[in-house]
């Protein structure tokens, strides 16, 4: 097993280590909250990716309509050869 570059061996010697310092008790607790923040943290970054990707279709949609603008001004000015 390799997490993250840990061996199966010091997830057991982390685990021991967290289970002596929190305490069976508060442990769940703990993990609870970690997951909560780890959950929080990936719904705030689904919802700035979700911001990020509307805003850049929003920024594409503006360039184009003024690249059209820009385009049928250029045509009333030039006559278009045939």
């Amino acid at each position: 097993m390799s997490f993250l570059f840990i061996s199966a061996g010091e997830v057991v010697v982390l685990l021991f280590a967290a289970l002596m310092l929190f305490g069976p008790d508060r442990l769940p607790g703990l993990v609870r909250s970690v997951a909560k923040g780890i959950r929080t943290v990936k719904n705030a970054q689904a919802d700035l990716t979700q911001q990020l990707m509307s805003d850049e279709q929003s920024g594409i949609k503006d360039l184009k309509d003024v690249a059209d603008d820009i385009k049928s001004e250029i045509e009333g000015v030039v006559p278009r050869k045939k």
